[in-house]
C-alpha cells in the first residue's frame, strides 16, 4: 500500500472517530482511539515511537517521539487545540525530514468539523 492509500484510510478513521466522540478531550485519547481503529484496519501502527536524532556525528536513542507512524511510510500527528498554529506545521515537516518519510498527516481533533483540521504535509512526495 502506497503513502495516498494509507492517508485515505487514515482519514477515513479519523473522520468515523470524530464522529463518535467529537472535539474536546485530550490528545493521548485521540491517539489511542485511532491506533486501535487502525489496527482493526489490518495496518501496522507504531505509538510514540521514539526516533534517533543524530547531530554533528553524536546519535541520541531518541531525540523525539512520533504519535503514529502507519505501515512505516506515514506519519500521524495528532493535536487537540483551539487552533493549530505554524510551528504545528513546522514540527510535523521536521518529523518527515529527520525520519526520511514521505507524508504526514496533522490532524486537530479539536474541531466542530474534522475534515477542515486535516492537513497532508509532505517532503518530496
Amino acid at each position: 500500500m502506497n503513502e495516498n492509500e494509507i492517508s485515505y484510510k487514515v482519514i477515513g478513521a479519523a473522520i468515523e472517530l470524530h464522529k463518535t466522540v467529537g472535539p474536546g478531550i485530550l490528545e493521548s485519547a485521540y491517539e489511542n482511539a485511532l491506533a486501535y481503529d487502525l489496527k482493526e484496519m489490518g495496518l501496522d501502527v507504531k505509538q510514540q515511537y521514539p526516533m534517533p536524532f543524530i547531530y554533528k556525528n553524536v546519535k541520541q536513542d531518541i531525540g523525539y517521539r512520533i504519535d503514529l507512524i502507519v505501515d512505516n511510510k506515514v506519519i500521524i500527528e495528532i493535536k487537540s487545540v483551539e487552533t493549530l498554529a505554524p510551528i504545528h506545521f513546522a514540527q510535523t515537516l521536521t518529523y518527515l525530514r529527520l525520519s526520511g518519510l514521505k507524508l504526514a498527516l496533522l490532524i486537530n481533533f479539536n474541531s466542530k468539523l474534522l475534515k477542515d483540521n486535516i492537513h497532508r504535509i509532505v517532503n518530496n512526495l
